[in-house]
Order: C-alpha cells, then structure tokens, then sequence
C-alpha cells in the first residue's frame, strides 16, 4: 500500500501517556491507516472507514477521529 499521501495526526487521547501514542491517517480514500509514534516504520495496520468507526464506537472515542 503507497502511504506517501498519508497525513498522519497523533491522537489527541495520546497526549499525555508519556510517548505512548498512535498516529491516524484518514485522508486517503476508503482507508483509515493507524501507526505508532515511537515505532513509525513499525508496522501500519489499515481499516475501512466503517470499521474504524466501529472500533471507536467499542473504545468510547469521537467518531472518525481518534
């Protein structure tokens, strides 16, 4: 998957855990891209839009954001 056009934004529920935080791309088409900071060439695991929806549904988040 070509990430170049991804713009990833760290989570704001991540701010203060002491550099445990996840960056979220939601820009590109039927794609939600979710990384971690610390570890950016990691690994990046990829979610339909309404399955990162469900997901921060089950977690209590804002919907679509993070």
């Amino acid at each position: 998957m070509d990430l170049t056009d991804a713009r990833w934004r760290t989570a704001t529920r991540s701010s203060n855990n002491g550099g445990n935080c996840v960056e979220v791309a939601d820009n590109l088409p039927g794609r939600v891209l979710v990384r971690d900071s610390k570890d950016r060439d990691g690994g990046t695991l990829s979610f339909t839009p309404g399955a990162w929806r469900a997901f921060i549904g089950m977690v209590g988040g804002p919907e679509g954001a993070d």
